[in-house]
């Protein structure tokens, strides 16, 4: 019960904040306007700045476990790359591929995975190295994706697609910002007081803002129309991605904080980032959106269920 009351203070207030942006709409105080530009100021500022300092500031080399980075690494690139050949086969829509896909793989690990790491073993190694493991490959394989299969992307040629792809990647604000993070986190520079304050006002600023422009972006009759593949992201989002990898996990010895923060990397609900960069690179943030809230309501139950699970079989204290 103290992990579902934990778990409902994790989510239900982003939730509500997205709420909050919705009714703000609703009654004129923000427009569309505003949705187009906070999604840019979110998606070239505040984010890059979030995710370099969150990255930054891990001793990478006091905490590497190279058998949990590669399997991290190794299972967040077969969640990708599963899901985009289920989509392939199973979603007719192309208009909906890429957005599908992302929001589907990529989770709030950054956002809601270490609050929730923090809440049941306090400070943690295990949460940031997850991080630094998963994050720039969900960021690499959303640009893959969201290029391969954008609206914009049926008038290129399959080489001018690979080349588009790499640019996105090469100019990519988030992706920047976390192989700086890296750099930064391995070298171990410390910067002054001055450039800390100023990093941790901008980035602070990246969730929230994240969560009204979704609420004030969101769509409901069009979000009606897509309930059926929601439900079919959030599904594979929340259960059957854990279900998969968990018990590979636990074959592997993993347990304890290793195996909480595997289960934030494999389910936590969607990122609002999803959203962010699926309305950037001209693909359906309406969908996107969406998923983005139905995890996050029906997460406090998924997690829940998980930690019940692992605690009873013993994998974590």
């Amino acid at each position: 019960m103290e992990n579902f009351i934990y778990s409902i203070n994790v989510t239900l207030p982003i939730f509500l904040v997205m709420v909050i942006g919705y009714i703000l709409k609703q009654i004129g105080m923000l427009n569309d306007n505003f949705v187009t530009v906070a999604n840019k100021f979110n998606f070239k500022v505040t984010l890059p700045f979030m995710l370099f300092k969150d990255i930054s500031r891990v001793d990478i080399r006091a905490v590497f476990d190279i058998r949990y980075v590669l399997f991290c690494a190794l299972v967040s690139t077969a969640c990708f790359w599963l899901i985009w050949g289920g989509t392939k086969l199973f979603v007719k829509d192309k208009s909906i591929r890429g957005a599908f896909v992302q929001a589907s793989f990529r989770g709030s690990a950054a956002v809601m995975g270490l609050a929730f790491i923090q809440n049941i073993y306090g400070e943690s190694a295990m949460g940031p190295l997850m991080i630094v493991s998963a994050v720039p490959l969900y960021n690499i394989f959303s640009v893959l994706v969201l290029t391969f299969e954008s609206n914009e992307a049926e008038s290129l040629d399959k080489r001018k697609k690979i080349k588009q792809a790499f640019i996105n990647i090469a100019k990519n604000p988030i992706i920047i910002s976390i192989l700086l993070g890296l750099i930064v986190g391995l070298i171990g520079i410390d910067f002054p007081e001055l450039i800390d304050k100023t990093v941790n006002s901008v980035s602070q600023m990246a969730t929230p803002l994240a969560l009204i422009t979704i609420g004030a972006g969101f769509e409901g009759r069009k979000a009606l129309a897509k309930m059926k593949p929601t439900i079919a992201a959030s599904l594979i989002k929340l259960v059957i991605q854990p279900l998969l990898f968990l018990p590979v996990a636990a074959w592997m010895g993993f347990a304890g904080e290793k195996m909480i923060a595997i289960l934030i990397m494999l389910s936590s609900p969607t990122t609002p980032s999803c959203y962010i960069m699926a309305k950037s690179m001209h693909n359906d943030e309406v969908l996107t959106a969406s998923v983005v809230v139905v995890t996050t309501l029906l997460g406090a139950v998924t997690l829940t269920m998980w930690i019940f699970v692992l605690k009873t079989v013993g994998l974590i204290g």
